[in-house]
Order: C-alpha cells, then sequence, then structure tokens
C-alpha cells in the first residue's frame, strides 16, 4: 500500500478557520485517517496510504465549503462530516447547509445539522402529528420550536403553544413559593430559554402578552380544542398513557402536534408505564402521523454528550442482558 499526495487550494484565512482552533479540527482528521496535513503557502498538502487521502480530501474539501458559505465551523460539524465520510456520504454536510429552518432574534441561521435532524424537519412539514425521539441533545424540542416560529411568522398557524408535564426529574422540590405561574416556570424554563433565542426577549413578551404564544402545564390541556395551533408537547416520557391520550385529543382543524421525549429518562413513579411508549405502539400505523427516531449520531451539543449518551447506552443493554440470563437461569430451575 503505497504512500501519496492530494492538494488543496484556499487561502491562510480559510486554513485558519478549516484548521480549527488550536489546530483541533486537522488533528481529529489526521487521527481519522491516518494522514498528515501540511501546509505551504495557500495550499494544503493531504499525506498519507492511497485509500485514505481521498476520503480525508473529501472532508477537507467539504468543511472549506461550508466556511466559503460563511459557515462558522463547530466541533459537531467536524465529526459529522468524518462519520459521514466513513460510509462515502460527506456531502451530506453540504446538503444539510442549503436548507433554513428559521433565523435566530440576532439573524443567525437555524439549519438540521444531521441527516436524522433533516428528516425530522421533513416529516414535520408532511404529518400533521409527529413524534421525536432520541437521546439528550439531538435538537428534538429546538428544531420543533423552530419550525413552530416559522409556521407562525408565515401566519401558518395563529397560537403557538407549548407544554410538558410537570413532574421532578428525580427531585422532590416541596413546596415553591409564589403563584400558580411561579410554581410551573421552572418546568417550562427550558421553552422560555429556546423562545428567547428563536424571537427575541421583547417578541417573545409581546407573544406572550397577547397570548398568541402559551408556555402550559399539561394539565392546563384538559378540556380544550386547539384549532389552528403549533402544539409542542416536550418531555412527553414522563406522561401517563391517560395523559397522553387526553393531549392528542385536543387537536383541532388547521393544527400541528410534535411530541418529543427520550425514553431513556423517564422521572415516572416505578412499573409506571409511559404515554410516550405506549403511544408509540398504538399509532405506528395511523396516516399523517410520523415517528422519527434520533440516535447518538444525531447528538449536536458537545461531543462529550454524544459520549455520554453512548456510555448509558452500553450499560443499559448490559444490564438488560444480564437480567435476561438471570431470569432465564431462574426459569430453568423451575
Amino acid at each position: 500500500m503505497g504512500i501519496i499526495q492530494a492538494t488543496v487550494d484556499l487561502t491562510a484565512e480559510e486554513l485558519r478557520k478549516v484548521f480549527g482552533p488550536f489546530d483541533a479540527y486537522a488533528k481529529k482528521i489526521e487521527n481519522a485517517y491516518q494522514v498528515s496535513l501540511i501546509t505551504r503557502e495557500e495550499s494544503l498538502r493531504i499525506i498519507g496510504p492511497e485509500p485514505n487521502v481521498s476520503p480525508a480530501k473529501q472532508v477537507v474539501v467539504t468543511l472549506l465549503e461550508l466556511v466559503r458559505r460563511g459557515n462558522e465551523l463547530t466541533e459537531q460539524q467536524v465529526d459529522y462530516c468524518l462519520a459521514m465520510s466513513f460510509k462515502e456520504k460527506a456531502n451530506v454536510v453540504l446538503n444539510l447547509d442549503d436548507d433554513v429552518i428559521t433565523r435566530t432574534s440576532t439573524g443567525k441561521p437555524v439549519k438540521a445539522k444531521t441527516a436524522g435532524q433533516a428528516g425530522y424537519i421533513k416529516a414535520i412539514k408532511k404529518n400533521m402529528i409527529v413524534f421525536g425521539v432520541g437521546p439528550a441533545g439531538t435538537g428534538k424540542t429546538f428544531l420543533a420550536m423552530a419550525m413552530a416560529v416559522q409556521a407562525f411568522k408565515e401566519n401558518a398557524v395563529s397560537r403557538i403553544i407549548l407544554t410538558r408535564p410537570a413532574i421532578e426529574a428525580g427531585e422532590k422540590l416541596g413546596f415553591l413559593p409564589g403563584d400558580l405561574q411561579s410554581k410551573v416556570d421552572p418546568y417550562l424554563r427550558p421553552l422560555y430559554d429556546a423562545l428567547y433565542l428563536l424571537m427575541g426577549a421583547e417578541g417573545f413578551a409581546h407573544n406572550m402578552e397577547k397570548g398568541t404564544i402559551e408556555v402550559a402545564p399539561l394539565a392546563y390541556m384538559r378540556g380544550r380544542t386547539l384549532d389552528n395551533s403549533f402544539i409542542i408537547l416536550d418531555e412527553a416520557q414522563n406522561t401517563t398513557p391517560a395523559q397522553m391520550k387526553m393531549f392528542l385529543t385536543r387537536i383541532g382543524f388547521g393544527s400541528k402536534v410534535i411530541v418529543t421525549g427520550d425514553l431513556t429518562q423517564k422521572d415516572l413513579p416505578s412499573g409506571e408505564i409511559s404515554g410516550l411508549e405506549s403511544s408509540l405502539r398504538i399509532l405506528k400505523d395511523v396516516d399523517d402521523i410520523a415517528i422519527c427516531r434520533l440516535t447518538n449520531q444525531d447528538v449536536v451539543r458537545h461531543p462529550l454528550v454524544q459520549k455520554i449518551v453512548e456510555a448509558y447506552e452500553a450499560y443499559e443493554n448490559r444490564a438488560s442482558a444480564e437480567n435476561k440470563r438471570k431470569n432465564q437461569k431462574n426459569d430453568d430451575k423451575h
């Protein structure tokens, strides 16, 4: 297997952006493909084993194109580009960059960052009800809210309704001070944070005051019919089957519903069935309902989050296999 080289032409500024802070992105490419990246004036030489140089060059060219389109590269983008290159799909990253969902209050574009996220957005556009299921950091809630804000801006809906079941995440918070809104606000804070980013504090406050944006605990949905609304149920793994049925039967004409959740992070009492889990089984064959399952490869937070998700997944799989073996032994004894 011979050693070959390939060349990519780029400016010093482009090189700085593609290489990343302290050459972190360049080191990732070198480690992934066992190649060397050497700069010569306004060109980059990629040297290494013959089978590795071409895909490594494709990664560099893809990242360079993202830079030339005005993107500030992130570690997640580099990691995802490398992951896709091993499947010979590095160009997927460029295709994702073409579709802007909306813009934040500061003008920053909101886009899908993985193929899984792109499929999720496509499903939201096409279907009346979409279940977005996956681990933490996959953008389930934020992308749904970006789609809601864009639909609201385009007058496709007249209201945005965001809701969550008010269940403590493994803690007993006791009696919180203040009025009813003050008591439920801590549960809904992640939704407020996303809205501030997408609409700005002033736009958010104005629409809350008008009642065109509503953020409320799931219990407030009972007895209502929600027409012409974009409705998002977040943390749905913490609903009971009865709550989920109640929520899904609130939907009126002209509405779109997104249900998001992570089945590995249930805070329900031990042994209680999740309404999200049961609804995924019951509704899987119903028309105009889509189920999107995001994976750890769609995690877009700090790369360490992806490693944490993978480590927990591996541990839980081992524990499940061990329990099955123990149960099988007990059955054999009897």
